[in-house]
């Protein structure tokens, strides 16, 4: 089986010259729910931005869904079929409601507004987020945000879920519906989080990012 993702030898250096990826190799398989931890500014959230080619590594070589990812016209692709939620959810809600929001990819993947009107339902549906179809998406609590920006990605459709810090804001109860959420999905996904309780009820393994370098951690 090949992997979806495969991370190959890389360097990143920040612009004041802080080297903090070192020769990351890593590889996503169908299925996996792997958790990315590491001491804060180690780079976790960095590398989930090279994967989707937001940031540029100094060197080493990013495959993704079967091909190897170079250029921006490359990367295209790869953020529909590897949604990225942001562990700052304003970075990823502009528009005026929760719908539209969640409206925004599909309807500029080219799909009809019926199909968007499915998807927008169905997602919020499985969030459980209905209630707040309507509501203007900057007086969410930051809870309810991180919520969204979650169903924004998931509307997509994506193949992979790359989640940074995805339990920030939430209440005890909520982050157990997540857990219930993300443990039914078929996505793949890589998640940062500081949140070991989380971590160990949904993640299949672990890596740690220390000294630029990923280490596999015992089950």
């Amino acid at each position: 089986m090949s992997a979806l993702i495969t991370l190959r030898g890389l360097h990143f250096s920040y612009a004041s010259g802080l080297e903090v990826l070192n020769g990351v190799d890593f590889e996503l398989y169908a299925g996996e729910r792997v958790a990315l931890t590491g001491s804060n500014g180690a780079g976790k959230s960095t590398l989930l931005r090279l994967i989707n080619g937001l940031e540029t590594p100094r060197s080493g070589e990013v495959y993704a869904f079967g091909a190897i990812r170079k250029k921006e016209k490359d990367f295209r692709e790869v953020r529909v079929r590897a949604g990225l939620v942001f562990q700052d959810p304003d970075d990823q809600l502009f528009c005026p409601t929760v719908a539209e929001d969640l409206a925004f990819g599909p309807l500029n993947l080219g799909k009809s507004r019926e199909e968007v009107t499915n998807i927008v339902g169905r997602t919020l549906e499985l969030l459980r987020l209905e209630h707040l179809s309507e509501r203007i998406t900057h007086k969410l609590s930051g809870g309810q945000k991180r919520l969204v920006a979650l169903a924004t990605v998931m509307a997509l459709e994506p193949e992979v879920l790359l989640l940074d810090e995805p339990t920030n804001d939430l209440d005890r109860e909520t982050k157990q519906h997540l857990i219930s959420i993300l443990t039914d999905l078929p996505q793949a996904m890589i998640i940062v989080s500081h949140n070991h309780h989380f971590l160990n009820k949904v993640a299949t393994r672990q890596v740690e990012l220390s000294d630029g370098r990923l280490f596999e951690q015992a089950a």
